[in-house]
């Protein structure tokens, strides 16, 4: 005989959440193996090195898989959707959905041969295509600028050089 809750389900049901807990915890487990295996070297300026970071967000997802899955155990369910435009009975849209990782798809296939300018600026104008977008011009531009802009945030702001391809004697 299964154990009933008080709403008259079994008490099983509604713990599907416990599978987010196991993922958070082996997305923590793996952050914390590849953190320890970052060689740095000992500085006596720097008490902050390159595992920091990844340490503490390892240690916080396992904090959070194990506040989570204890919280499931203790009879927690998180809420239902309750937006007010969603609607959970259509189903996805195709539509929309297709194209968007036909970007994202064709930004990974292109992005070390062409560069990120020209892979980014495809990725954003065919997102905001997917999205329902028509102003085809204003579009091109924004995702131009967009992708100028990361392009040289990411070089100048962090000093990681994304790749130039194409555009390498240019950039």
């Amino acid at each position: 005989m299964t154990q009933k809750t008080d709403a008259g389900t079994p008490a099983s049901k509604g713990r599907s959440e416990l599978g987010i807990a196991a993922l958070l915890g082996a997305a923590g487990a793996v952050v914390l193996l590849d953190a320890s295996r970052i060689a740095a070297p000992y500085s006596q300026s720097d008490p902050v090195g390159p595992r920091t970071m990844p340490l503490v967000v390892g240690v916080l997802l396992l904090v959070s898989a194990a506040a989570l899955a204890i919280n499931v155990l203790r009879g927690g369910r998180g809420q239902a959707e309750e937006g007010e435009d969603v609607d959970l009975t259509h189903p996805a849209d195709w539509k929309t959905v297709l194209p968007l990782v036909g970007a994202f798809v064709l930004n990974i296939l292109l992005i070390d041969a062409a560069g990120w300018v020209i892979s980014g600026t495809l990725l954003f104008w065919g997102s905001v295509w997917a999205l329902g977008s028509r102003h085809y011009i204003r579009d091109g531009l924004v995702s131009v600028g967009l992708a100028l802009a990361t392009f040289y945030g990411f070089f100048f702001g962090l000093g990681i050089k994304l790749p130039a391809g194409i555009l390498a004697g240019v950039l």
